[in-house]
């Protein structure tokens, strides 16, 4: 058996009979839909696996024409809330707070997971010294934090020379790459780091947008993975897929039992594995995985629509999207780095798009 049908099956991933929905029948429905136009802003940390949905439910589709923009999760719930979009993501749901201003009502769908990592520029010299290659790091917890915190300022520092024996680090500028839009991943990453570390939560906290101790800004995932390439002793936090698209090198984090986990979708997916969306609404975060072997920054990402749609065009086409995206679009999720969906999530997802009215 290989190794990636034995991932999918580790996260649930079955064929797609399992779900009594089948793609003939919705391109069926689609082929019977008039020309409509949706429009959807938010998070980019989905966003290059949005990119490749769209591209090829619009082959499929051609009636049908999805347009997204990763403006991140701040800036999409806002357009939600002001009638401005059909659709917005988020890697943070939405607050009840925000919710309530919603008079049509909202539905939060999860759609895909992924890892938070910590890409950085840093390069060492092999034996040779005549070719540079990138140094792998390991980071603890305490590390990591002291470094967005600004108490670590230099690559060489003892803390991080004890955890990686053998490596010449260089005594360079640590320079700290973070948000400066309204970002889920950055409300992730806070979540995490302040339930980690009880200085993050009284001197920072968590939020999509906090007053960082340290470092220089940048817009999206996007921005912060060009940065990071531009400048040496840069790290930044991003999505796994911008890290492994642009081949930046990402450290391996020591998480809650002291192991130390490199990213990728097998450890995001044992983290998962723990994680209980509730009926509701379907959200819920894991800010400090206990599992042995699990990646400690991880989170699901989630599609937000109307409850109730004016144009019942509208209301069926992203209907039938959601339905694509949540068994067909699965599929390119491990291709991208990202986390296919549990079977149950699938099937709670499903449910609640169903809710969706005209």
């Amino acid at each position: 058996m290989s190794a990636q049908l034995q991932f999918k099956r580790l996260v649930g991933f079955l064929p797609l009979i399992a779900f009594g929905l089948s793609l003939a029948s919705c391109t069926a429905d689609n082929k019977n839909t008039k020309k409509v136009s949706l429009i959807g802003a938010g998070a980019s940390f989905p966003a290059p696996l949005y990119e490749r949905w769209l591209s090829d439910y619009n082959q499929q589709n051609p009636n049908v024409k999805i347009n997204y923009q990763a403006i991140g999760s701040s800036a999409g719930v806002q357009q939600l809330i002001e009638g401005t979009v059909d659709f917005a993501a988020s890697d943070v749901g939405i607050a009840n707070e925000q919710a309530a201003k919603i008079k049509r009502g909202v539905i939060t769908l999860p759609l895909t997971a992924g890892s938070i990592v910590l890409a950085y520029n840093l390069m060492g010299v092999t034996k040779s010294a005549q070719f540079k290659k990138p140094i792998v790091l390991k980071l603890s917890r305490q590390v990591y934090t002291d470094i967005f915190l600004g108490k670590i300022t230099n690559w060489n520092n003892s803390k991080i020379a004890v955890i990686n024996p053998g490596i010449n680090l260089p005594n360079l500028p640590i320079q700290v790459i973070h948000r400066t839009d309204g970002s889920g991943t950055t409300g992730v990453l806070t979540q995490h780091l302040s339930t980690i570390s009880p200085q993050w939560k009284s001197k920072v906290g968590a939020g999509k947008s906090v007053d960082w101790p340290v470092g220089i800004g940048a817009n999206g995932n996007e921005g912060i993975t060009a940065l990071v390439q531009q400048t040496p002793g840069a790290i930044g936090y991003v999505e796994y897929a911008y890290a492994t698209q642009n081949k930046l090198p990402v450290a391996t984090l020591e998480n809650k039992s002291g192991n130390y986990i490199t990213p990728s979708p097998e450890s995001a997916a044992r983290t998962l594995e723990s994680v209980i969306l509730p009926a509701d609404n379907l959200i819920a975060f894991i800010t400090d995985p206990t599992g042995a072997q699990s990646y400690p920054i991880v989170t699901y990402t989630w599609l937000l629509t109307y409850r109730q749609y004016q144009n019942p065009i509208k209301a069926q086409a992203l209907k039938n999207f959601v339905n694509w995206a949540l068994i067909e679009g699965q599929k390119s999720s491990l291709e991208l780095g990202y986390i296919p969906l549990s079977k149950k999530v699938v099937i709670q997802a499903q449910s609640a798009a169903k809710k969706i009215t005209e």
